[in-house]
């Protein structure tokens, strides 16, 4: 004959009851941590400079006690194709509620296609947002020696689609910096260390301005 603890078995029940909450509350924390995804090119991925020394990992850094965690998807050289060819794997690995795209400036120098850009662009709005990740789209600019027709469509695709997808637009971060040759490096293209510093505290109070609740 089979006889039961009652004592024992009152005291796993109680025990499940109190830990099976504490399950689900520390989940509910773990999907509601911030997490800011950067796609970006050489201008978010510290080219010519160390890691830490970039303004994404400055972000980090200055965001340590807010509980926000900052993924740098940036990679140098980086083009629209690429950037969207990558972008699935980054959203179901990292999982970001937050997306700052930083993309274009490539294809624009390499000539691409506006409407290719556009429509790659679109596609990283729409897999985002399919997400439910909030996109926070950047700005980007050119020389003007492109040309007024293809300067123009560039300059215009951004404001387009984020009139179309209902987007946060944001200007862009070397808009005052890339005239002072003082926080470039030598190609003229891409900050300096100092410049990293300027671009961390002005995002940081931009995007803060987004994600922080």
């Amino acid at each position: 004959m089979l006889f039961l603890n009652t004592n024992s078995l009152r005291n796993k029940i109680y025990t499940l009851f109190i830990f099976i909450p504490l399950l689900l509350i520390s989940d509910q924390l773990r999907a509601e941590e911030t997490k800011l995804l950067i796609l970006g090119d050489s201008l978010s991925a510290a080219y010519g400079l160390k890691q830490e020394q970039g303004w994404v990992s400055l972000l980090q850094d200055a965001w340590q006690d807010q509980d926000i965690k900052v993924i740098n998807g940036a990679i140098s050289g980086e083009t629209t194709d690429g950037a969207l060819a990558r972008l699935p794997r980054l959203l179901a690995q990292h999982k970001p509620t937050h997306i700052f795209v930083e993309l274009g400036g490539n294809d624009g120098l390499q000539g691409h296609p506006v409407n290719k850009m556009r429509k790659n662009l679109e596609k990283i709005i729409q897999l985002s947002q399919k997400s439910a990740v909030r996109v926070i789209l950047q700005q980007m600019q050119i020389p003007a020696n492109y040309g007024k027709r293809y300067t123009s469509m560039f300059t215009n695709t951004y404001s387009d689609l984020a009139t179309e997808y209902e987007v946060t637009l944001l200007p862009f971060f070397l808009e005052n910096i890339a005239l002072d040759k003082s926080l470039m490096q030598r190609d003229g293209i891409h900050p300096n260390a100092e410049a990293q510093v300027i671009i961390a505290k002005d995002m940081q109070k931009t995007l803060g301005e987004i994600i922080l609740p």
